[in-house]
């Protein structure tokens, strides 16, 4: 069952104020060891409580604690992409390339139970000390918590392996939003009818750079309303299900007037496909990610335009919500428009572009509350 015993050399070890530690083989065969009881009685107890647990632990789990637990880190990252079936190619991808390049160099060859949080805090320190950018440390920490909470919960790792473990902090930038007046600028030093319309659809309606170039008349469901149902993956080049979606499924967004015209303009000038998408690649059915690129990063720089300082291709994005939450929109259905997880995440982006609520709160109440305090 185990054994109970002292670590100190007194004469009188049963007398003696110092605790009792007991030793034992866990359901998966490892030996562990607990310190800290202060009598006999609670090291038996321990024992017994422990015993039990081994007990009631089929001999399937307990082999399966003994296969996770023996595991090489980096067979395990491999087993666990293995067993996500419903990650998006995209997620897959950042999991992969982060593992390959930051995990398994540091942790791979170290095997499933021996994690701990002084190991995870070891790797921390390592990137720290590496110069790893801190968006890329938070990134990797939320990776490697998500493969030990999975070892954790198959019973690989007996202790909580995160348990005291101070996690990176990292604050994203606020969001660089152009003008109108900047937009119509770039636009125009770009000279590009398909980038243009590619912008008009991230400024106008809230898409993702992958959805504004999956653009399809198709989806116009309404005068006012676009059905967003794909993107064009920016590696594959392929058209792909949204992100945060089941294949299938959907949003649908504001099509301000000025944007369907624009689309029927540029629908008139260069047609589309025979299944209806609008924004055709030169040798490919779809433009794709790295043609938008090479006028953003090669093409712009050369010319005079003014580009906010710090703005990237997503500031197109970044301006339909602020033009939302300046015409009051309620926050929840940009959230829901712009097709974020959760409603936190829009709130974290652009909590600084919502109009001052609390003072005009204040006047709204005042109008009311005037004569009740007078």
């Amino acid at each position: 069952m185990g054994t109970f015993a002292k670590a100190c050399k007194c004469s009188q070890p049963t007398r003696c104020p110092h605790p009792y530690f007991i030793r034992y083989r866990d359901a998966g065969g490892k030996q562990r060891e607990e310190t800290g009881f202060r009598t006999q009685d609670a090291a038996k107890e321990r024992l017994v409580e422990l015993y039990a647990r081994k007990s009631n632990t089929p001999a399937s789990k307990a082999e399966l604690i003994r296969h996770y637990g023996q595991m090489r880190f980096e067979d395990f990252v491999g087993d666990y992409m293995g067993r996500q079936r419903r990650l998006s190619y995209g997620t897959a991808y950042e999991y992969e390339h982060l593992a390959r390049n930051h995990l398994i160099p540091e942790l791979g060859s170290r095997r499933v139970e021996t994690f701990s949080p002084m190991v995870v805090e070891s790797f921390l320190t390592t990137m720290d000390r590496l110069g790893t950018p801190d968006p890329t440390q938070f990134k990797v920490y939320v990776l490697l918590k998500t493969l030990l909470l999975d070892a954790h919960r198959k019973g690989a790792i007996n202790e909580h392996p995160l348990q005291g473990v101070d996690a990176p902090r990292y604050e994203a930038e606020r969001a660089v939003v152009p003008t109108k007046e900047q937009i119509i600028g770039i636009k125009s030093a770009a000279d590009h009818d398909r980038f243009s319309m590619f912008v008009d659809m991230m400024a106008g309606c809230g898409l993702r750079n992958g959805e504004a170039l999956a653009l399809n008349v198709n989806n116009i469901v309404a005068d006012d309303v676009y059905r967003v149902t794909e993107q064009v993956h920016y590696r594959t080049r392929k058209l792909e299900k949204l992100k945060h979606r089941k294949p299938g499924e959907f949003r649908e967004v504001p099509l301000p007037r000025s944007i369907r015209e624009a689309i029927e303009r540029f629908v008139e000038k260069h047609g589309t496909t025979a299944d209806g998408y609008v924004l055709q690649g030169a040798r490919a059915k779809h433009m794709n990610h790295s043609s938008i690129n090479a006028i953003w990063y090669r093409k712009l720089p050369g010319k005079d335009v003014d580009i906010p300082e710090g703005m990237t291709i997503y500031g197109y994005r970044h301006f339909f919500a602020a033009n939302c939450l300046a015409h009051n929109i309620p926050i929840t259905d940009v959230a829901e428009w712009m097709g974020h997880k959760s409603i936190e995440v829009t709130f974290r982006i652009y909590r600084h572009l919502m109009p001052a609520s609390i003072g005009r709160a204040a006047r709204l109440l005042d109008q009311g509350l005037h004569d009740l305090a007078a």
